[in-house]
């Protein structure tokens, strides 16, 4: 195939373009913030079981509490009630009934009061451990809430340039010849479809040619299309290539 020199040129421009187009699709796509976002994602799921399990044991821990508190209560009412009896019996047998009965009352709510105090202070832990645990979350979903901004800011960004780039390539190419276009866009599919010969060097896959290929590019015409010996990609010469 023959195309003019500059035609071929063309080709390089539409291979940027098209590198600058898979670039902002893949950024577009995958923005550097989702790995990090799906990462927290998990995290605050780990999290938020943890933190169920220790809501609940301080839940049992509460119901455990009122639960003694009831029998505090109960204590209490059990005593005042022996003690009205107390001061109103004349009998000194069942006087000593209701002062054995006080006493103990009185020991049963020692221990409870005792088992009221424990439970206070593993609740007091457990409080903690709870909003521990909802700061975590937190710093979590702020992390998540700023990265997902940037998320989308960068996806914004990416398909504003996957767009411009895309009007550019369509315009571009259409200025070059169908023929030689659909042979750039048969290479393409495979992999870089145009690149500069520079000092000896395909710039396509930064391969020095070998003297036999640069004999042969040589004794090409200047307007004859060829390829990279190395990698298939559609050759262009200028004055630069060191030939």
């Amino acid at each position: 195939m023959n195309a003019s020199p500059a035609d071929q040129r063309r080709l390089v421009d539409v291979a940027q373009l098209d590198e600058r187009i898979v670039q902002a699709d893949r950024a577009r796509k995958n923005p550097p913030q989702a790995a990090r976002v799906q990462e927290l994602l998990a995290r605050r799921q780990q999290l938020s079981q943890e933190l169920t399990t220790r809501l609940g044991l301080r839940d049992d821990l509460r119901t455990e509490l009122s639960r003694i508190e009831s029998d505090v209560a109960v204590v209490d009412a059990r005593a005042a009630r022996d003690a009205a009896r107390l001061a109103g019996s004349s009998n000194s047998k069942e006087a000593q009934g209701f002062e054995s009965e006080l006493a103990a009352l009185a020991r049963r709510k020692s221990d409870l009061e005792d088992a009221e105090l424990a439970l206070m202070e593993r609740l007091e832990l457990a409080d903690a451990a709870v909003a521990e645990q909802e700061a975590l979350i937190a710093a979590t979903n702020a992390e998540g809430a700023e990265l997902s901004g940037e998320a989308k800011r960068a996806v914004a960004e990416a398909t504003a340039a996957f767009d411009g780039a895309t009007r550019d390539r369509a315009a571009l190419a259409g200025s070059v010849p169908a023929d030689l276009l659909a042979m750039y866009d048969r290479i393409a599919a495979r992999g870089t479809g145009a690149a500069l010969l520079r000092a000896r060097t395909c710039e396509g896959c930064r391969m020095v040619l070998a003297g036999t290929d640069l004999q042969a590019l040589r004794q090409a015409p200047d307007d004859a299309v060829v390829t990279c010996p190395e990698c298939g990609c559609i050759l262009v010469r200028d004055g630069e290539s060191g030939l």
